[in-house]
């Protein structure tokens, strides 16, 4: 037995149910995901789309993370899920660096390694994985690949030349596969941006800032009228210079009683 996953992407409608099922199920904390879903605009309006891809970990047959783990914390199910020791972790993230399709996190409770284990735990009581239960477009198909007459296996074979993986030349050879959605959705290089339709589409730059004529402290006292031109001496002395006709209003509010 060898369990896979498949994505139709034709289905997928970006609900985002499975990443929610899949922090409950397995209490992901915060700012930290096993399985995230990304979108990507295509197209220039009228004629403009927005597709979504669920990401998650890859559970390759040659899985970058499994051999650089120093205490086989990340090591191999019989059924072939990549899956994770967090008793036997030390957290030093080498699987992270490894992995390279960014499916490792570091919990920040436990400080250990985690990512998908495609819900081994429900799989080992004879239970499908959170996601594939929540899904309502039944985008999410789940078995195993080495048995023809399973459902991912005849869905492959309906499907042939459109089944993708994530970073084929990686050659970590990927159980997790995807139908549909065109190369862009899996390929962030194959993203065109059209010109004229960039988030900034005219960009420049400021001749200068402010009056060019003027330094600092003089744009800065320019509220204040009647002072023309100012230095630092002038500046420091403001305060303690009478303005005009202060004595005379100094005395006569003394005349008035007042202190």
């Amino acid at each position: 037995m060898k369990l896979g996953f498949l994505v139709d992407l034709n289905l997928c409608m970006g609900c985002k149910g499975c990443e929610v099922a899949c922090k409950v199920e397995n209490e992901v904390p915060l700012s930290s995901w096993r399985l995230r879903v990304k979108y990507i605009d295509v197209g220039v309006f009228p004629d403009a789309s927005r597709n979504f891809t669920p990401l998650r970990c890859n559970h390759c047959e040659n899985a970058p993370c499994e051999r650089i783990c120093p205490v086989s914390a990340l090591h191999y199910l019989e059924n072939g899920i990549v899956n994770v020791d967090s008793n036997r972790c030390i957290g030093c993230a080498g699987c992270m660096m490894a992995c390279p399709y960014g499916a490792i996190y570091m919990d920040p409770e436990t400080n250990t390694a985690d990512k998908c284990t495609y819900c081994a735990h429900r799989i080992e009581s004879g239970m499908m994985p959170a996601c594939v239960v929540v899904c309502p477009v039944q985008a999410n198909i789940f078995g195993d690949i080495e048995d023809d007459t399973s459902h991912i296996s005849r869905y492959i074979m309906e499907h042939q030349g459109g089944v993708q993986v994530r970073k084929p030349e990686k050659n970590t050879h990927p159980t997790h596969f995807y139908v549909g959605g065109g190369n862009q959705t899996l390929n962030p290089l194959a993203h065109e941006r059209i010109e004229g339709y960039n988030l900034f589409n005219k960009i420049t730059h400021l001749e200068h800032v402010g009056d060019p004529h003027h330094g600092v402290l003089d744009r800065f006292l320019a509220p204040f009228a009647g002072h023309e031109k100012f230095d630092n001496k002038s500046f420091m002395n403001f305060d303690n210079t009478p303005a005009e006709g202060g004595h005379e209003a100094a005395e006569s509010h003394e005349e008035e009683g007042g202190h």
